[in-house]
C-alpha cells in the first residue's frame, strides 16, 4: 500500500511539510510505503475549461507538475493534501493544481481514501480543510478524519514542532488512514468490490 502525500506549500521543509511528514512518519511504522509530492515554487497553470483533456486523463497543459501529480496519484492508495493557509483560504497553487488533476485525472483518485490538512498562524485552518475536502466529495473518495480537525498551527518554519496538539492530530489522522487502507484491502481479498455508480442524469439549473 502507498499514500501519496501532497504539499502544496512552495517552501518544501516550511510548517506544512512538517505536518506532512509526522503522517508520513506513523504510516511508515504501520509498513504503508509514502512518498511526499513537492508542488515546489514554479508557476502552476489555472485551469482554463477547455475540455481538451476529456478521455486522456491529462492535462493539454504539460509545462507544470499537474500530469506528474496524476500520474502518481495514479500509483497511490490513499492521499493526504496539505496546505498553508492564505488569507484564510489554501494555497492558490494547491487549488490550481487539483482543480486541473481531478478534472482531467479523477480516474487515479476515485474511491481511494484522502485527507487534508492545514497549517496557519492563526485563523483560517477549518475553512481550508473544508475547501480541500470538496475534492473527496466530488470523486466518491472517503474523507479520513482525525481526533481534531485535520489542523496544526506555526509561522516561522519548524514552529509546526511545538504545537503538540496539532502534531497528535497528524498522528492519529495517520493511524486511522492506515487503518481504513486495511480495511479496505481485507474487504477486497473477501470479494466486496466498489459500487458501480449512476452518472446518466445531469440537471442543469438554466435550460
Amino acid at each position: 500500500m502507498r499514500v501519496l502525500l501532497v504539499n502544496g506549500s512552495p517552501r518544501a521543509k516550511g510548517n506544512t511539510a512538517g505536518a506532512l511528514g509526522e503522517i508520513a512518519a506513523v504510516l511508515e511504522q504501520q509498513g504503508i510505503e509514502t512518498k511526499i509530492f513537492q508542488l515546489g515554487g514554479d508557476p502552476i497553470c489555472d485551469c482554463i475549461g477547455c475540455g481538451g483533456c476529456a478521455g486522456k486523463g491529462r492535462c493539454v497543459f504539460d509545462d507544470d507538475v499537474v500530469n506528474r501529480l496524476i500520474d502518481e496519484a495514479a500509483k497511490a492508495d490513499g492521499f493526504v493534501f496539505g496546505t498553508p493557509v492564505y488569507y484564510a483560504h489554501p494555497s492558490g497553487r494547491i487549488l490550481s493544481a487539483l482543480d486541473r488533476a481531478f478534472y482531467a485525472g479523477s480516474a487515479a483518485f476515485r474511491k481511494k481514501p484522502g485527507a487534508a490538512v492545514a497549517v496557519a498562524r492563526r485563523a483560517g485552518t477549518t475553512a481550508s480543510v473544508d475547501v480541500l475536502n470538496k475534492y473527496f466529495t466530488i470523486a466518491e473518495m472517503p474523507v479520513v478524519s482525525s481526533t481534531y480537525w485535520n489542523v496544526a498551527h506555526g509561522r516561522a518554519p519548524g514552529e509546526v514542532a511545538e504545537d503538540a496538539e496539532g502534531l497528535q492530530t497528524m498522528r492519529n489522522l495517520g493511524r486511522n488512514l492506515a487503518w481504513l487502507l486495511r480495511c479496505i484491502e481485507a474487504g477486497k481479498a473477501a470479494g466486496i468490490t466498489p459500487p458501480e455508480s449512476e452518472r446518466s442524469n445531469q440537471t442543469n439549473f438554466i435550460r
